[in-house]
């Protein structure tokens, strides 16, 4: 509970230091770049380093994939449906089928399963929703504006992203001790992960863009927040019968709002940056009432 307080004033913060204008405008892109450098990769070597692989790894990262596929195939159906131009639904593609996994995942893992459960978390947004991101949500992104990125750039933008390189080294490093001064040393740097993450999000929130994107808004996150998680949902425990905490961290991963990247990336490729920004910063605040229901759901998994 105490982590979930920690994540709601921290959005409150950084909503109010916009509202007062205590920073400067370029602040959310600075502290993304300190998550993205420093305290996702400190959190990922000091997670991923107790991880033990088990047979449901394929099932975690399988989700961010399924998740992706989903959205592709149900908003160009919408799209087909509503008449919708390319760029919302090459926004919609993007962010209703990338879930933010790491920057809200892993705090949200953390509040709800407790600090033991982030290993699972950053299997499934590292080789499921980061990985998606990589390859298809860069393809999509310029098939729906122009031009497509060759397989050599997507294969630098993975291998040169700090939280995968900082994956690899934590896989190699797992038969080895950390020194007692490295584990404390990463363990303060990834405690500003959530924190610095949500006073960006917050301060990035912009409501007046709502007027005429109401419906597309709807639709996305009812997509994001509701279909997509239960389809999955379904599709894990029914029907192929997994359970265990691995899944149920996988499932709630799957009930995340909007990555904050995929926004970033329909904005820069021109695809409805109005729509793809409303799409993560009110999904965000929708979901701390839907992922506690997820969280309630899946006690029994």
């Amino acid at each position: 509970m105490n982590n979930l307080v920690l994540l709601i004033l921290c959005f409150i913060a950084g909503m109010s230091l916009h509202r007062f204008k205590r920073m400067p405008v370029n602040a959310p892109a600075v502290l993304n770049s300190v998550i993205l450098h420093v305290s996702l990769p400190a959190l990922t070597l000091l997670s991923v380093h107790g991880l033990r692989i088990s047979g449901d790894v394929g099932l975690m990262a399988a989700m961010g994939w399924l998740n992706f596929a989903m959205s592709a195939g149900f908003f160009w159906l919408v799209g087909r449906w509503l008449d919708l131009p390319r760029s919302t639904v090459g926004a919609l593609i993007l962010t209703g089928g990338l879930g933010n996994t790491a920057y809200v995942g892993l705090p949200m893992i953390e509040a709800y399963y407790g600090h033991q459960a982030l290993a699972s978390g950053i299997i499934v947004d590292q080789l499921g929703s980061f990985l998606a991101l990589s390859t298809l949500g860069i393809t999509f992104a310029g098939l729906y504006s122009s031009g497509r990125p060759g397989i050599g750039e997507m294969a630098k933008r993975v291998f040169r992203f700090p939280p995968f390189i900082a994956l690899l080294l934590a896989l190699v490093l797992i038969p080895f001790d950390y020194p007692e001064w490295l584990t404390v040393v990463l363990k303060r740097l990834s405690d500003t992960m959530a924190p610095l993450a949500l006073l960006a999000v917050g301060f990035q929130l912009r409501l007046g863009h709502l007027a005429g994107n109401g419906r597309n808004l709807a639709i996305g996150l009812a997509f994001k927040l509701v279909l997509a998680p239960l389809v999955l949902f379904l599709l894990y425990v029914p029907l192929l019968g997994a359970h265990g905490q691995a899944i149920q961290i996988t499932l709630f991963q799957a009930a995340m709002p909007p990555m904050i990247t995929a926004a970033i990336l329909a904005t820069e490729h021109d695809l409805d940056p109005p729509l793809a920004t409303l799409m993560t910063t009110v999904g965000l605040m929708l979901s701390f009432v839907t992922l506690t229901g997820w969280w309630w759901l899946m006690q029994g998994v």
